[in-house]
Formats: C-alpha cells, sequence, structure tokens
C-alpha cells in the first residue's frame, strides 16, 4: 500500500482535495477521551432524546422496558461507530474521502449526499426546537408578547421565526470559527449539560415527593394488559429506530475520529459517551415526565395533570426569571451542541467532496443552514406522521447499507489498508469504472430495495403489503447493512475486485 497513514498524499489530483478533506496532520490529532465522550454528550443531549422514551411508553412499555431498549439500541450502534471510525483515526480521512475506496473516486458523492440530506432535514428541525424554546421561555419572561397572528405562507407568526432566525443566526457564527470551534463548544457544553439535567432530575424528585405514577406503571404487555403477549411486535421495530437515530452519525463518525489522538481515545471515548448518556437522558427524560403529573396536579382535587414530555414547555411551568433564564440557557446550549456537530459537520464535508477547489467548510455549512430554512421545518414537523416508526426507521433503511458496504471493504476486504495516495488520485487504484465502483451502487440498491414496501406501508402511501415486507421493515437498518455487505463482498470476488484492491 502506498502513503503513509496520516500523511500528506503525493501528487494528489487538485479536484479531490483541499485543506478541509486531506488527511489530519499529527499536530492536528489532540483529541482525547474526554474530547470523545464530551463530542457525544453534547450531541446526545437535546429535546428529541428527552423525548425519545415517551413514544416508547405511548406503544405500551412501561418506563424500565422503554430505557433498556434506547439502551440496547445505542449499545449496537456503538460498534458500527466504532468500527467506521478505526479508518478516520488511522488515516485522517473523513467520511467522503473513505467511500471513495469502495464507491469510487466519484461515486463516493452518492453516500455522502444521501447522509448529508438527512443531516439538512434534522438541521432545520434542531433550528426549529432551538428558536422555539426561545420563543416559549422569552413570552414567559415578556406575558406573551411575541404571541401574534401567523404570517401568510410561513404558518408561524412573527416572534416565532424572529426566534428560529436568531437561533439560526447564532449557529451560522459557529460554521464561521471552523471545527476546532466544535471541539471547545462540546468540552464546555458537556458539563454543564450533565449538571442541568441532574439538576431537573433533583427537582422533580423533591417537588414531586417521588417520580410519580409513571414509573409504577405496568406495561400493556404484561398478563392482562391490554396488548398482553404483544411485546416483541413493539420491541423490534423500536429497538431498529433507536439503532437508527444515530444511524447518521456511524457513517460520518470519521469526521470526527480524524481527529483523535489514538484508537483508544476513540473507542473508550465514544463507549463512555454514547450509550451512558444516551440511557441516562432517557431516564431523566421519563422521571421527571413522571413527577409534573403530580407537581402541576389540580390543588383543589388532587387529579394528577396531564406529563409535559417537551422540556420546553416545562421550563415556562417551572416559573421564576432566574428559572426561565437558565432554561433558555441550557436548551439553547444543548440544542447548539446538537445540531452543530451532528449536522453540519456531514454535509460540509460532502458538498466540499464535491467541488474542493470552490467548497470550503464554512461555505458548505453555510449552504446547509440556508437549506435548513428553505425547508420550512416546523411544516416537516406537522405533516410526518409516525415519527419512530417511519423518519427514524426509514432514514436507517438507506443508511444501514451504506454502513455495511464500507465496514466490509475496510475490515473484510482490505484488512484495513488503505493507498492514501489512492483516495486523492482519479486515475488510482480507486477508479473503477469512469470512478463509480458498480459493486457498490448494486449492493446499495439491492440491500434497499426490499425495505421499500414496508416504508411506504408504514407512512401510510400504501393501504397494505404481504406481511414478509412489514417483517423486513421491523428490522430494516440490519437487513439492511448485512445485506449489502454480503452482496458487496460476493460481487467484489465474482468481477476481480477483491484481486485488483490486493493489488494496490
Amino acid at each position: 500500500m502506498s502513503g503513509i497513514p496520516g500523511s500528506a498524499p503525493t501528487n494528489p489530483d487538485p479536484s479531490l482535495i483541499n485543506d478541509d478533506i486531506r488527511p489530519t496532520t499529527a499536530s492536528e490529532r489532540h483529541w482525547s477521551v474526554m474530547n470523545m465522550a464530551s463530542l457525544w454528550v453534547g450531541m446526545v443531549v437535546c429535546v428529541p432524546t428527552y423525548t425519545l422514551a415517551g413514544g416508547l411508553i405511548d406503544q405500551g412499555m412501561n418506563w424500565s422496558q422503554a430505557v433498556l431498549t434506547i439502551m440496547l439500541g445505542n449499545l449496537i450502534v456503538l460498534i458500527p461507530m466504532i468500527l467506521n471510525g478505526h479508518a478516520g483515526t488511522k488515516y485522517g480521512v473523513p467520511f467522503p474521502v473513505l467511500a471513495r475506496a469502495s464507491f469510487g473516486i466519484n461515486g463516493a458523492h452518492i453516500p455522502s449526499l444521501l447522509r448529508a440530506l438527512v443531516a439538512c432535514g434534522w438541521f432545520g428541525i434542531q433550528t426549529w426546537f432551538g428558536g422555539f424554546a426561545i420563543y416559549q421561555l422569552l413570552n414567559v419572561l415578556t406575558g406573551d408578547a411575541l404571541v401574534g397572528a401567523d404570517l401568510t405562507m410561513l404558518g408561524i407568526n412573527g416572534g416565532e421565526f424572529g426566534c428560529f432566525l436568531l437561533f439560526w443566526v447564532l449557529q451560522v457564527g459557529v460554521i464561521y470559527k471552523g471545527v476546532e470551534s466544535i471541539r471547545l463548544l462540546e468540552t464546555f457544553a458537556a458539563p454543564f449539560l450533565i449538571a442541568i439535567g441532574l439538576a431537573l432530575l433533583g427537582w422533580a424528585y423533591v417537588s414531586a415527593g417521588g417520580f410519580g405514577p409513571m414509573l409504577e406503571t405496568p406495561s400493556a404487555f404484561a398478563e392482562g394488559g391490554e396488548k398482553e403477549g404483544q411485546f416483541l411486535s413493539v420491541f423490534f421495530p423500536s429497538l431498529t429506530a433507536m439503532v437508527g437515530f444515530w444511524a447518521t452519525l456511524s457513517l460520518n463518525i470519521p469526521d470526527f475520529t480524524r481527529y483523535a489522538k489514538s484508537q483508544r481515545d476513540q473507542i473508550l471515548g465514544q463507549a463512555i459517551g454514547l450509550p451512558t448518556t444516551m440511557t441516562l437522558f432517557a431516564f431523566i427524560g421519563v422521571a421527571v415526565t413522571s413527577a409534573t403529573t403530580v407537581i402541576f396536579a389540580d390543588p383543589v382535587t388532587g387529579a394528577l395533570a396531564d406529563p409535559i414530555w417537551d422540556p420546553t414547555v416545562l421550563a415556562g411551568e417551572i416559573g421564576g426569571g432566574l428559572t426561565v433564564v437558565l432554561s433558555l440557557f441550557a436548551l439553547a446550549v444543548a440544542t447548539l451542541s446538537t445540531n452543530i456537530a451532528a449536522n453540519v459537520v456531514s454535509p460540509a464535508n460532502a458538498m466540499i467532496n464535491v467541488a474542493p477547489q470552490k467548497v470550503s467548510f464554512q461555505l458548505g455549512g453555510y449552504i446547509t443552514a440556508g437549506i435548513g430554512v428553505a425547508i420550512f421545518p416546523w411544516k416537516l414537523i406537522e405533516t410526518t406522521g409516525g415519527y419512530i416508526f417511519t423518519w427514524l426507521i426509514g432514514y436507517s433503511a438507506l443508511l444501514g447499507p451504506i454502513g455495511g458496504i464500507l465496514i466490509a471493504d475496510y475490515f473484510i476486504l482490505r484488512r484495513t489498508e488503505f493507498s492514501v495516495d489512492g483516495l486523492y488520485q482519479k486515475n488510482g487504484p480507486y477508479r473503477y469504472m469512469r470512478g463509480f465502483n458498480p459493486a457498490a451502487l448494486i449492493a446499495l440498491v439491492a440491500a434497499v430495495l426490499p425495505n421499500i414496501p414496508g416504508f411506504l406501508f408504514a407512512a401510510g402511501l400504501l393501504e397494505s403489503v404481504p406481511a414478509l415486507f412489514t417483517t423486513l421493515y421491523t428490522y430494516a437498518w440490519f437487513v439492511g447493512f448485512v445485506l449489502a455487505a454480503v452482496i458487496y463482498l460476493a460481487l467484489m470476488m465474482i468481477t476481480g475486485g477483491a484481486r485488483r484492491t490486493e493489488a494496490t
């Protein structure tokens, strides 16, 4: 193999490299275990994570089943997260460059842009969450001064749109500062967000005299429950959805691990930061929400209040000027730290990969931010039904096959050995057919196709499909991952691609 891992490529094609997607140097690799763990804490603590267990409880799980399902899903997705992160740390290359080895120099645009598309959608949604938190809490401070009639075409009022743009501008400022600002942001945010979460948990416990009746409610799947004996039919699609929650980052995690000091730092950092924090904040979300039914119960009749799952609404209900300001700051930091790391880096690098001489990280980030406004995320949320069973499983069916191809190529076919030079050469070992590797593209399409009928049925676009397809869709990420890996390896063997790989 030509090229030393982490070294500057020899004679790279100018159209395939710039300062943002070249291999990181030794001096740039200073992210420690703590930095990697902080990255995950900063990404995990956000409104969707806080409310995630609520969707599982609505499906009939009790609190422990919901939290354990989330924990198991994140332990599973940690595996491809660490495996894909290995190449980033060893060679210092980002996800779009890594994908060149398996998909081809030009074919790499397909997986990287597909990942970027999902990230742009999430960027807009998270920006709406952050802006709406500011809107809710400012209304508490000003006596609903921002409430007004909806603006024509937008479907939201001027106050909501103004707060949305305010939070958007704040994120654009971080994008301007570049990738290193993300490390600093996450390092600052992590201990603060953990402290706020634990403080919220303590407040709920003391105020309610316990955690409330939700933690005592039996599972609907237990004997005598309304869904008795149906646990597995809900558990497996829910598990797939929990894997799908971070299926996005399991692809482009090399964008971050390329800055890790060692494999130990990226492995331990991710293992400490991801499953533990997801489990903790899932429990905090359930416990605090359960306590709200007691805390805000009718003072006259003692009737329990409806649970408050939305932390932005809860912040307004708690009351007190200092509490509102602190809540506003915490929610802003949580959403900002999640959105910048999870939903800006990937699309920015994907756009750089398309035109390295024209696009920088900042420009890629600005384009992402622009798309985040253009999609009208508040409308996207209104019209997207079945958050867990349509959105999360749906894109996991798309991204799972990409992960299967990347990991099979790197660990099984190449045994972790790349030509660093070849990743930046149009006529190098990864040129394939006009820059596209047919084996990877065929494997991707073949692995996605079996899940399409189930997705269309879950989305309400088909009235019925054969039971086989709904079962496959239940395991969408797993089916796509395994199927794509097997088909890819078989095609590379049949076409001689494996032999050409060994010769590079």
